[in-house]
């Protein structure tokens, strides 16, 4: 990859809410962090769809060279069922409920997680902290935001004082709200409550006797606030100011702007360069939330074991599916959407196959340069990938022109359409060719060269009767079977 389209990347700044040529601080490094998942749950397909862009992302940013530090956290401790620190902590909640030990929970549900990621062949992080392992940082870092005057201690509990820091800075920049609006659609203080301010969160949290969670500090025994934790994480691992911070635009508002206010107030300097955000998913037209009932598991869509699904949808079908939308879109899932995601993605992977047949001619009728360009001119503009995959079925086009004699590709071009398919496809989009990746995929490929070789036997015997029924039955398990000049081919 040239320097010259490296330099031509952009990306979009939810913090300046325009499209900016990417620079990193310190080329070729680059830092990355990613808001991971709370696991007292299984995860949601919000939660997937964040990952798997941010997974494209990554594979984007390694391809063009760069060498990323990509820290995804893992949240175990301190997140309230309220973002204004009130009702039970996730963890313990469930714990009781499961009668299990917050840390069995924590084990429980990162398994799961990560189970679930590999099935939609997304690579690891480079750094995978975990909120818990990080106490000591928090606490020295709520330390240093108390010694700016930006925090106040009641009764064992810390507070983040938001309106003090908003007379020296920008509290609402990432969501561009100004204070008195962000003060307008918060509810008043109720008499009980500590805070000085409405907006004010908590960086401590004093502990209950009954607390399953909970650490000595220089305050009494608590916990951390759910967003101290992830300050404190990406400026170990990557420094006071890196490059890239992302998540879920439902972070935006709350845990992302309150994000800034702590490391600025403790650090004196931005967190992030860049802040990017994926959009949220629909179910035929309305958000997709538990308590709409639309909401469904990434094993329920595997198994289409839900009532909204006609039937499953493999890994890689989704995550062909996620990719046809741009990350900062909204993405509605229906049957019919991923139905035809299903084809289109059956129909890249079988281009594949054909390209490997095909023959080389003395010259070209198509310019696979021009093709390359367009590629890579999608993904450098803010990772387009379904302008992308617009592309790649040119590609597609191209591949089933040349296989029916209407185009010419020479040597060279075949081989320079072959690596760019495979490039975008899988090096770039993430995705994995599923007849050939599952675990008996050699003994597919015997088998069917038995049948064929059957059915060839019954076809020179002229027992039509039986080569019928081979392609019949073949045809009716989901297996095509077709006579060429070459020989048969066959496809799922």
């Amino acid at each position: 990859m040239s320097e010259e389209k490296e330099k031509r990347l952009i990306i979009y700044n939810t913090l300046s809410r325009t499209k900016e040529p990417f620079e990193p601080l310190h080329p070729p490094l680059v830092g990355m962090y990613v808001c991971g998942p709370t696991v007292y749950s299984d995860i949601h397909l919000g939660n997937c769809r964040t990952f798997i862009s941010f997974d494209m992302i990554y594979r984007y940013l390694l391809h063009l060279g760069y060498k990323v530090r990509y820290v995804r956290n893992i949240t175990d401790a301190g997140h309230l069922e309220g973002d204004r620190d009130e009702g039970d902590d996730k963890f313990a909640k469930r714990a009781k409920l499961e009668q299990l030990e917050p840390m069995e929970i924590v084990q429980k549900y990162t398994i799961g997680f990560h189970d679930v990621m590999a099935l939609f062949n997304t690579l690891p992080p480079s750094i995978e902290p975990a909120a818990t392992g990080h106490i000591i940082e928090q606490i020295e870092m709520i330390k240093k935001i108390m010694a700016a005057g930006f925090a106040y201690e009641v009764n064992g509990s810390v507070y983040f004082d938001v309106e003090k820091y908003s007379k020296e800075h920008d509290y609402g920049q990432l969501t561009n709200r100004k204070m008195e609006d962000l003060l307008e659609g918060t509810r008043e203080l109720g008499g009980q409550d500590e805070k000085r301010g409405r907006l004010d969160f908590a960086l401590w949290i004093k502990a209950k006797p009954e607390t399953l969670m909970q650490w000595p500090s220089p305050w009494g025994w608590g916990f951390p606030g759910w967003h101290i934790e992830c300050s404190a994480m990406s400026t170990k691992y990557l420094g006071t100011t890196f490059d890239i911070h992302g998540g879920g635009m439902d972070l935006q508002a709350t845990h992302h702007t309150n994000e800034i206010a702590q490391s600025e107030a403790c650090n004196h300097t931005a967190p992030a360069k860049y802040w990017l955000h994926t959009n949220m998913l629909t179910v035929n037209g309305a958000r997709m939330s538990k308590t709409a009932g639309n909401g469904f598991l990434p094993k329920e869509l595997f198994t289409g074991d839900h009532p909204l699904l006609e039937r499953g949808y493999s890994p890689m079908t989704v995550r062909f599916f996620m990719a046809q939308s741009h990350y900062r879109s909204t993405l509605d899932f229906s049957n019919e959407a991923l139905q035809a995601a299903e084809k289109g993605y059956k129909k890249l992977m079988e281009s594949l196959s054909v390209l490997e047949k095909l023959s080389p001619s003395a010259s070209s009728s198509v310019d696979i340069a021009a093709l390359e360009e367009k590629c890579y001119a999608a993904m450098n503009d803010d990772f387009n990938s379904p302008v992308l995959i617009a592309n790649l079925f040119e590609g597609v086009r191209i591949i089933n022109s040349a296989n029916d004699k209407k185009e010419t590709l020479t040597t060279a071009d075949l081989e320079a359409l072959r690596k760019l398919m495979h490039t975008f496809i899988f090096e770039v989009l993430g995705l994995l060719d599923e007849s050939k990746s599952m675990g008996g995929s050699d003994v597919i490929e015997g088998l069917m060269n038995l049948i064929i070789d059957i059915r060839k036997t019954a076809r020179e015997n002229k027992d039509w009767s039986t080569s019928d029924k081979i392609r019949d039955e073949l045809k009716a398990i989901g297996v095509e079977i077709k006579d060429t000049k070459e020989g048969v081919e066959w496809r799922i």
